[in-house]
This record gives C-alpha cells, sequence and structure tokens, in this order.
C-alpha cells in the first residue's frame, strides 16, 4: 500500500520561504510524475508544480519565479521551496505522484495536505 506523506507546512510572513517535502513509502515500483496542488477555501484545487522523472519540470505564471520544485528519486521524496510568498498563496498543499507498484499497477496518490498560511 502506498503512501504520501507531506511535511513542511505553516505560518509564514509574506515575502518569507518555506519547503514543503512529501515521501512515498510502500511497495514503490515506479513513479513517474510528481506534483503539488493546492486549494484555497471556496476554490478549485490548482496544480502549483509538476516534475517529471526525466527532471522536467512545469509551473503556472502565478508561482513561477518564486516556487522551485525537485526531487530525489532514491528517496522516493519531491520537494517544494517556496519563496517570496504572498497572501494568496496560502492554501492547503497537496502532493500528488503517480506511481507504479506490483499489485495495483499505475495509479494517481494523493497525500493528505499540509496547511500553508501567508499572513503578518
Amino acid at each position: 500500500q502506498v503512501q504520501l506523506v507531506e511535511s513542511g507546512g505553516g505560518l509564514v510572513q509574506p515575502g518569507g520561504s518555506l519547503r514543503l517535502s512529501c515521501a512515498a513509502s510502500g511497495s514503490i515500483f515506479k513513479i513517474t510524475a510528481m506534483a503539488w496542488y493546492r486549494q484555497a477555501p471556496g476554490k478549485q484545487r490548482e496544480l502549483v508544480a509538476s516534475i517529471f522523472s526525466t527532471g522536467s519540470t512545469n509551473y503556472p505564471d502565478s508561482v513561477k519565479g518564486r516556487f522551485t520544485i525537485s526531487r530525489d528519486n532514491a528517496k522516493n521524496t519531491v520537494y517544494l521551496q517556496m519563496n517570496s510568498l504572498k497572501p494568496e498563496d496560502t492554501a492547503v498543499y497537496y502532493c500528488n505522484a503517480d506511481i507504479t507498484t506490483s499489485d495495483m499497477g499505475f495509479r494517481d496518490y494523493w497525500g493528505q495536505g499540509t496547511q500553508v498560511t501567508v499572513s503578518s
């Protein structure tokens, strides 16, 4: 059984930084894409950043130049470095991964979410 466990959320002042981590565990054969999404109150969940096994990354314009996604394939872990945070970045951040296991095949997995609050 695969689990994604996020950490690193919290309260930060505008202009500050936070680093989120998400570790995948279980009977993992292969992880292809990994990504971070966020959902603010009353809004739809949106993609924040994605990274493929090749290292190719993708960001929406709202975070480009401020957020950086990276991954450690040996540790099955993805990171999100968030700099120059703004109040509008406040949301619950979710980790997502496309994982192949020996028993379930290819599936899409989600973490439980971690709260990020940007406020003075």
